[in-house]
């Protein structure tokens, strides 16, 4: 039983892992193929941007709640049951969304779909953990970040080809066939079982978490949207910030608790969630503002504009098993150093954007930046989540996905507030300029290109102050250490062993 605790299986079920695998990247795919439909549905259902973007901020938030509650599902439950509950809850929200035809109703199929994402990942990060040495684990992380990074390579540009073709709902109808027959294998191929658990799930520590993650997430998502001043943002941020401040004291008290903040303890850890943090709020910056710069400044159609992010998104898929043996062998400092010092050029380098920047240059900037992201995110994580004892997996792999989202949350609505206030600031010195220098600003080709010039100063400020975000991961990077699993002390707690022997032995 002690072998269990502390040794990953000898022999991974590589069945369960390509069920697994196969369920997240569908998932992936969903959300990467909705982006570039956003302006089709905003059109379509007579709904504005800071409605739509309720399609991403709705989907965080479910994440942002569900995601915490993951360390206790997966050491209550077997793979079998929270794989299956997980693609159910996908694959109904995907049927919702697919047939909606008014904004309330696509709105619950995409929360739906969430709440089945929030279980797949944390779930086949921990397999991964128990299922593979350490030696072994980064080469194992690398062929699975090989096949979720195809999802992205594929969704925006075969989102651009569908919505050009197609009606918008049929990016839902492409997925629905997909994911039932995922569901169905899931059925048939999984056999693990797992005796009964005695562990229960403190309420009000569901009703806190749900408070706190879910308040902040919402709190800067509306920032982003509605802006700083708006009573939606400081009110819920600092409601978010007592009831997570309430959450962390709770934990700390429990025999059990159900997210366990004392992980933060192992230095690797507590260092690798600061860095993926960090680089997670500069990785927004070209998420959110490339699309923005290539089809409202520079009128690139979204196929186009897919096929411009693809190059980036195949060399991040392909370098990620390359990446994973070079972990094996070298360690993550070095990768992360490397890593993010292109990030950091390139980010800068996006920060220069002119109205001439060829579509080739763009591609190749991006793709080059997307390298240095794959030589970072995974390295990193899993030398931090390789110093946990196995008993801590199921809370590390839920502390690593909610701060994701929290920080991707905080980095959008820290981007976009920038980007506006520059955008704001620069078209009242160029309108004051045009005036002063008798210019005819009454005609809308002029006041369209004064918009322009206005919005591209923005999108380079934001990549400017990007790139000082991406180099403070930078400096984080020279203090990782290869780390080594923690002696585990949960022989002086039989029961907590038990529990967690249980819960590796569900993933067999």
């Amino acid at each position: 039983m002690e072998q269990s605790i502390n040794k990953p299986t000898t022999r991974p079920n590589y069945g369960v892992l390509a069920v697994l695998m196969i369920g997240a990247f569908i998932a992936f795919l969903n959300n990467t193929l909705l982006n570039i439909a956003l302006p089709s549905i905003m059109t379509d259902l007579k709904i504005d941007a800071p409605v739509a973007q309720w399609l991403t901020t709705g989907y965080m938030l479910v994440n942002g709640i569900m995601i915490p509650t993951t360390a206790y599902l997966i050491q209550k439950y077997s793979v079998r049951r929270l794989f299956l509950a997980a693609m159910v809850f996908f694959t109904l929200g995907t049927i919702v969304a697919g047939l909606s035809h008014v904004f309330p109703l696509l709105l619950a199929g995409r929360m739906l779909q969430a709440s089945g994402s929030a279980i797949l990942m944390p779930l086949l990060m921990n397999v991964m953990l128990v299922s593979f040495p350490i030696e072994k684990r980064g080469t194992a992380m690398g062929i699975f970040g090989l096949i979720l990074m195809a999802a992205p390579a594929i969704g925006p540009t075969l989102s651009g080809w569908i919505v050009e073709h197609y009606d918008w709902r049929m990016l839902f109808h492409f997925v629905t066939p997909i994911a039932i027959t995922v569901l169905l294998i899931g059925l048939f191929l999984l056999k693990d079982k797992k005796e009964k658990v005695d562990i229960r799930l403190d309420l009000l520590s569901l009703v806190l978490s749900s408070i706190g993650f879910g308040g902040i997430l919402y709190g800067f998502s509306s920032a982003g949207t509605k802006g700083w001043d708006s009573l939606h943002v400081y009110p819920t941020i600092i409601i978010g910030v007592i009831s997570l401040f309430t959450f962390i004291l709770r934990q700390s008290k429990l025999e059990r608790p159900m997210l366990n903040f004392s992980i933060f303890k192992y230095p690797m850890f507590a260092l690798s969630s600061s860095i993926t943090m960090v680089l997670n709020m500069a990785m927004f910056s070209g998420m959110l503002l490339i699309p923005i710069y290539v089809q409202t400044i520079r009128g690139i159609s979204p196929f186009d504009a897919g096929l411009m992010m693809l190059p980036g998104a195949l060399a991040m898929a392909l370098m990620s098993p390359i990446t994973g043996r070079l972990f094996d062998k070298y360690g993550g400092r070095a990768l992360a150093i490397i890593g993010l010092t292109i990030m950091t050029v390139t980010t800068y380098l996006f920060s220069t954007l002119t109205f001439e920047t060829s579509y080739h240059q763009l591609m190749i900037l991006h793709a080059v930046r997307m390298l240095g992201m794959s030589m970072v995110m995974m390295p990193v994580s899993t030398n931090g989540l390789n110093q946990l004892p196995a008993r801590f997996y199921p809370h590390g792999t839920a502390m690593n996905n909610t701060l994701n989202q929290v920080s991707g949350a905080i980095g959008t609505a820290l981007l976009v507030t920038i980007m506006s206030n520059k955008t704001e600031s620069s078209a009242t010195t160029l309108t004051a300029e045009a005036v002063k220098s008798s210019v005819d600003l009454s005609s809308p080709e002029m006041q369209m290109q004064l918009l322009h010039h206005s919005m591209l100063d923005g999108i380079n400020f934001a990549f400017f102050v990007s790139t000082f975000i991406a180099a403070v991961a930078l400096i984080l990077a020279f203090f990782i250490k290869r780390a080594t699993q923690a002696e585990d002390q949960s022989f002086k707690k039989p029961m907590e062993g038990k529990v967690v022997s249980e819960a590796v032995i569900g993933a067999k």
